[in-house]
């Protein structure tokens, strides 16, 4: 009876799931009319299911689609593997810095409207930033300045474009470099703050490089959120939540998950890889005052999926336009050119640059993962993975909280969704 009765709420549960991806846009479609084969695509979930076991997933969710139509839309392990509750796929993740191309977004919409401009110095509107100085190493050991540093004026003022593709002159606090060390002895994040003290607080310190001179990933997004506040009159949220998330559909996608029905559906990292960068994953049902733009939301598989959706489609979801074709060609362009990596990990990897919020690839080889130039793609910081391929008109999205395994999964899905894909001509 027990088992019947499962059964049945299972069945349920995926025709509510299908009746909402229909109603949304997303529908589903046969993998081989959408030119994989099912049975490579099983070796997927079987992986998944297999690392689940071994625990080195707690649980995980992965969707692929091709040409607006979903293929592949597994959800395996545990949700919370505490409590062994099964992991579903309106699942709520931590996505830390997938939250920058929806920030990155904001900002275009901005552009389009007149209000911004990607050559516009960030001082233009938080005016902290004016006398900011270049933290350099100390030529004169007798000289005044932070030990071991100069400081120095800008060569140029920061841009807009800058902190849009990393190569503000911000830097991480994670990251082993003088500057970074300062942002973590300043108490750069202590407390609850919102973005424009945030704001406040970082532009009392000094770039670790010069504007424009390489890419180093950095806080950039955040203070991105900040400029669009200013320039909006409204919260981040409040302008993502009014441009982008209602209008797609994106009702689970927010910086705090605050509501009780919703807190049931956060998923959870096992025990043993729960820290990032050292520090235990947030808790979002607390609430706070800081809506970071460059790694502060939280999301389910469906909604990033009908975010990225409306970028394939040209900026456009269900007859609502966020963008126009042209911004979306922008912001998926590589922006870098001959802007050299940082001395910091250049996380986009080799044969790709980026563009305006996301990592775009540049050459059909030299990169050591499967995939198509032009494929625009990035990750969060607790596992999470997503990539659009304009070329085959196909989106992925990996959602899982494993922050020990995203740099193995951001390599391994790649490999294995190209491998499935047998009919690229359909």
């Amino acid at each position: 009876m027990m088992r019947t009765l499962r059964a049945c709420c299972g069945v349920i549960l995926t025709l509510i799931l299908i009746r909402s991806a229909l109603a949304q846009g997303l529908d589903f479609g046969p993998p081989e009319d959408l030119g994989f084969s099912t049975e490579r695509l099983g070796r997927i979930t079987d992986m998944l299911k297999s690392d689940v076991d071994k625990s080195v997933l707690p649980g995980a969710t992965l969707l692929i689609a091709r040409h607006g139509r979903i293929a592949y839309f597994e959800s395996v392990g545990w949700l919370d593997p505490t409590a062994k509750t099964p992991m579903t796929k309106d699942a709520i993740f931590r996505i830390f810095s997938m939250s920058k191309p929806i920030a990155s977004v904001a900002a275009m919409i901005l552009i389009e409207e007149g209000k911004l401009f990607l050559g516009d110095p960030v001082a233009k509107y938080l005016p902290q930033f004016a006398g900011v100085k270049v933290a350099v190493p100390k030529a004169d050991p007798t000289s005044l300045g932070p030990p071991g540093l100069d400081l120095v004026t800008p060569n140029r003022a920061m841009t807009i474009q800058d902190l849009m593709r990393h190569t503000a002159g911000l830097t991480y606090g994670f990251f082993n470099s003088p500057v970074a060390k300062m942002y973590v002895e300043s108490g750069l994040f202590g407390g609850d703050f919102d973005n424009a003290e945030f704001v406040n607080r970082i532009a009392k310190l000094p770039l670790a490089f010069q504007p424009g001179s390489s890419w180093n990933y950095s806080n950039a997004t955040d203070v991105l959120g900040r400029v669009v506040e200013v320039v909006s009159g409204k919260s981040l949220f409040q302008f993502e939540k009014e441009r982008i998330l209602e209008p797609l559909g994106m009702s689970d996608t927010s910086f705090y998950v605050t509501e009780p029905a919703k807190q049931t559906r956060i998923a959870e990292p096992l025990a043993s890889d729960s820290r990032v960068f050292g520090f235990p994953l947030f808790n979002p049902r607390t609430g706070g005052k800081w809506e970071a733009g460059g790694q502060g939301m939280e999301s389910t598989t469906m909604d990033y999926a009908r975010f990225l959706q409306m970028l394939l489609n040209g900026g456009t979801m269900d007859d609502k336009r966020i963008l126009a074709p042209a911004t979306v060609a922008l912001m998926t362009a590589d922006h870098l050119g001959k802007i050299p990596p940082g001395p910091t990990l250049y996380i986009p990897g080799p044969g790709t640059g980026f563009g305006l919020g996301f990592a775009v690839r540049r050459e059909q080889g030299v990169a050591n993962i499967s995939g198509s130039v032009g494929n625009y793609f990035w990750g969060g910081a607790a596992g999470t993975v997503f990539w659009n391929d304009p070329s085959q008109q196909m989106l992925v999205v990996f959602m899982v909280q494993a922050p020990s395994q995203g740099p193995h999964y951001t390599q391994l899905l790649p490999d294995m969704v190209y491998a499935a894909l047998t009919d690229p001509d359909k």
